[in-house]
């Protein structure tokens, strides 16, 4: 193992519990660090540079999905930290009079955040966040698929906390897996389920506990009652921003057949009055992003080949360029589950849509694939709501929109079973890195009339109190 690597966890190790008395306004002190330094003109020009070279985004789009994020979770911790410190008061049982009982939220210790390359800022300073508001001190693994970012993360890092507080190593696989050596006190991953599982599995070897956000292929439902143009806007966008990139992204396509046509028609329209408004083509239009690297490039080339061998149709896009990693937005149709594309998370910009005539017929091919991060559903119709909500288990269920879910600190954000372990964003993010103590507190009286000998008396005294449980 990597001695740097050794020494700043023990150094952390050590502060830990100097980290856990802080108080609010200490915690405070460290966020409003990262807040200021990104107020700062020329850094933020910095960062913008950084995610162009990684992932061609334009400037609007790291400030909408990545600055813009982070900004608004530390204006909500902001907001909420004092309440959330304050031990919580809980009721007190009919045969437990005499005592008082709360929780007392207590940061875990050393934290490891492994972060991913598709939104690389956001994806590491959020979670960063909600470990400072629990008092932790925290070590990040940035992905070097996003170097440029991973970089401007280490340097900012390196200017606003000593090591003992917050520390970044970069690197490969290699340093994620020195990292995953030592015995962290919780562990936040988000990424595939695929390393997910080998996360969790190398977690188990210290008993560490465990916040995993990993993929999953969301389904998006178009109903006979949706509002076919405004959806079909919303879906565009929402599925080819950081080129689709993004676990939270529609992965694949249900449309009813009787909408089916005029959303084809309604979602070409969108696709050009988003990125190609002047006619000079998609791949000219500066806020299309492009794909990551080499590997993610040509295993979607993989996907896109094997269904049109299996007899997909192109609607929209099917145009590849490995000269500048580019992948137009791409519609396909004619799909069938036996093709790679409906197997695994697509994670790219292609869309495959499934026409269908019965809400029943959308169940079984959702339940081959593993429960969704998310569900997506366009309707106008309660029951039909109502329907695939029971129907289909996911971590969040957002209906007449997409990508939203993340965008709510009140609600928990994850997923379930290979989508995800654990929950994060807002009080919930905060309790993810924090250990909830039970303490209860006897002021009055004793149970010492239930102490042996165990009489008739003491016996009826049992049966009594169990009555009141």
């Amino acid at each position: 193992m990597c001695l740097e690597i050794r020494q700043v966890f023990e150094i952390q190790k050590k502060n830990a519990s100097d980290l856990a008395r802080t108080t609010a306004e200490e915690r405070l002190e460290r966020i409003r660090r990262i807040e200021n330094y990104l107020q700062d003109e020329e850094r933020l020009s910095e960062l913008y540079k950084a995610m162009y070279d990684d992932l061609h985004k334009h400037e609007a789009e790291v400030m909408a999905t990545e600055v813009g994020v982070v900004q608004a979770h530390i204006n909500h911790v902001k907001r909420n930290l004092h309440k959330w410190m304050k031990d919580r008061k809980v009721p007190t049982p009919l045969p437990l009079i005499g005592t008082r009982s709360h929780i007392r939220y207590e940061p875990k210790g050393v934290v490891l955040i492994i972060a991913p390359w598709n939104f690389p800022f956001n994806l590491t300073l959020v979670p960063l966040i909600y470990a400072i508001a629990a008092g932790n001190a925290a070590i990040l693994k940035p992905s070097e698929m996003a170097a440029n970012t991973s970089a401007y993360i280490s340097l900012m890092v390196y200017e606003l906390f000593d090591e003992s507080e917050v520390a970044v190593f970069e690197g490969d696989e290699s340093v994620a897996q020195q990292l995953l050596d030592l015995p962290f006190n919780h562990i936040f991953f988000t990424g595939s389920p695929r390393v997910g599982k080998e996360v969790m599995s190398r977690a188990a070897a210290h008993l560490s506990s465990v916040t995993l956000e990993l993929g999953g292929k969301s389904p998006a439902i178009i109903d006979e009652t949706a509002n076919v143009k405004r959806i079909a806007k919303k879906l565009a966008w929402a599925k080819f921003i950081n080129n689709g990139q993004a676990c939270i992204a529609p992965d694949y396509l249900f449309v009813h057949e009787s909408v089916r046509d005029g959303f084809v028609i309604e979602f070409g329209k969108a696709l050009e009055q988003l990125y190609d408004p002047s006619g000079e083509g998609i791949r000219n239009c500066p806020d299309y992003c492009r794909i990551i690297n080499d590997h993610h490039y040509n295993r979607l080339l993989g996907l896109y080949n094997d269904a049109c061998e299996k007899d997909a149709r192109i609607l929209y896009g099917g145009e590849f360029d490995d000269s500048e990693l580019y992948i137009a937005p791409t519609l396909l149709d004619n799909i069938s589950c036996d093709m790679k594309i409906m197997q695994e998370e697509i994670f790219g910009p292609m869309l495959p849509m499934i026409t269908y005539r019965n809400r029943e017929d959308v169940v079984p091919v959702v339940e081959q694939n593993p429960s969704p991060l998310i569900l997506y559903i366009a309707s106008e119709d309660k029951g039909n709501i109502d329907y695939f909500m029971d129907s289909i288990p996911s971590g969040s269920t957002l209906t007449n929109d997409y990508m939203l879910s993340y965008s709510n600190p009140h609600l928990p954000f994850g997923g379930i079973n290979s989508s995800g372990l654990g929950k994060s964003l807002g009080f919930h993010g905060f309790v993810g890195f924090s250990n909830e103590r039970a303490v209860m507190q006897r002021k009055w009286g004793s149970m010492g009339m239930l102490y042996p000998p165990y009489t008739e008396n003491v016996r009826k005294m049992f049966r009594t109190i169990y009555r009141w449980m």
